[in-house]
């Protein structure tokens, strides 16, 4: 979407001005300004103000340096052919002695409460969005969400191996080495050696629920693992509603859209029943066999709705938690609750054998569970 009258050059120009005035703005920080003025319907100057402090001002501090050079931008300018974009947009705003900046500490715009600047400064479009529940989103505000979903890392937690490797320093002497330097030396002690074990990536498996049940979370959960398994190839994800299906190969494709089709088009039971026992153990039958998913995080993201048999759901839990390190829930109709307890019929069964339960209902709580897992001890 393009700003009226092509106002984006000029934006995307005072966006670079804030830069070199040393305001720390981000390429998508620009990109979220120039969205917001073009859903303005009339291009007026306080509105143009306020979207820039929204999405481009990050800490309070640097207010009185965007105040500034907003004014020097768009306010004190001469009536050149570079600046006409300038003059209409003045001309449609009855806001200049609004904007004046006074000369006070707190660097706040004339006629401005602190209270309104707060409202002001929270009422960036990307944090609306990120708290707005996917259930509540619009189809434009969830093409917008998948664009920033899009650039989210997913990294698995690291795990210790039983290989030693050399270290500089550590809190364990290689006594093997330093024994043979000794030996080489002729009995004279060489210097110290330290040892350390080796580190790599712990592999994380996604199983995602594209039941009916989940029709309003399923594509963004779906995008977050396509974020992750681009993040790192240690990341395996499947779908599940009546039977499970391995999807990796096709959230591997470097095009985002072609990787969600694909995926799409490997998932024969989209939008039906739900059998989560069923596919659990058709997973962990598959870990045995191939040794997948033994000793990795496991996250599953289901609403619990299963109209499998509650025995199948509780022997596949059973064998999952033996199988998994931890084997963490993702329930979107948690929500933001501080305290959760089950509720439905599947969720009570798998509950003794989850090691965390969080929300996937909105973006935030994806990023929450993103960082989540990079710290999963």
């Amino acid at each position: 979407m393009s700003s009226p009258n092509g106002y984006d050059e000029l934006l995307v120009e005072f966006g670079q001005a804030l830069r070199d005035a040393g305001l720390p703005i981000g390429s998508d920080d620009v990109l979220t300004f120039v969205e917001s003025v073009s859903r303005l319907s009339v291009t007026d100057l306080l509105d143009v103000y306020w979207a820039g402090r929204a999405a481009l001002v990050r800490r309070r501090d640097h207010i009185i340096t965007y105040n500034i050079i907003f004014q020097s931008f768009f306010m004190d300018v001469h009536p050149t052919a570079s600046d006409n974009r300038k003059l209409t947009m003045r001309a449609s705003s009855n806001a200049g002695a609004t904007l004046e900046i006074p000369n006070t500490e707190s660097g706040l715009p004339g006629e401005m409460s602190p209270d309104e600047v707060k409202l002001g400064y929270l009422a960036s479009t990307s944090e609306v969005y990120r708290n707005k529940a996917f259930a509540e989103c619009s189809d434009e505000e969830l093409r917008h969400l998948r664009r920033l979903m899009a650039r989210m890392r997913v990294t698995p937690p690291k795990r210790r191996t039983h290989r030693a490797a050399q270290a500089r320093k550590s809190a364990r002497l290689d006594m093997r080495k330093m024994a043979r330097d000794t030996m080489r030396s002729f009995g004279e002690p060489h210097e110290l050696a330290f040892t350390q074990r080796k580190e790599k990536l712990r592999s994380l498996v996604l199983i995602l629920d594209v039941s009916g049940s989940m029709a309003d979370y399923s594509r963004n959960l779906l995008q977050f693992a396509y974020s992750a398994r681009r993040a790192n190839t240690k990341v395996d994800v499947f779908c599940f509603g009546t039977r499970l299906s391995r999807i990796t190969r096709a959230l591997s494709r470097r095009n985002p859209d072609e990787a969600m089709r694909m995926a799409g088009e490997s998932v024969l039971d989209w939008d039906g029943g739900t059998r989560i026992g069923d596919s659990l153990r058709q997973f962990s039958r598959e870990a045995r066999r191939s040794r997948l998913g033994r000793g990795a995080i496991v996250v599953i993201c289901s609403d619990g709705l299963d109209r499998g048999e509650p025995q199948a759901l509780a022997e596949s839990m059973e064998s999952l938690s033996r199988i998994a390190h931890r084997v963490i829930w993702v329930n979107p109709h948690r929500g933001d609750a501080a305290e959760y307890s089950p509720t439905s019929i599947g969720m009570i069964i798998a509950d003794p054998y989850i090691d965390e339960v969080h929300s996937g209902h909105n973006l935030a709580s994806l990023e929450r569970l993103a960082n989540r897992l990079a710290k999963v001890g």
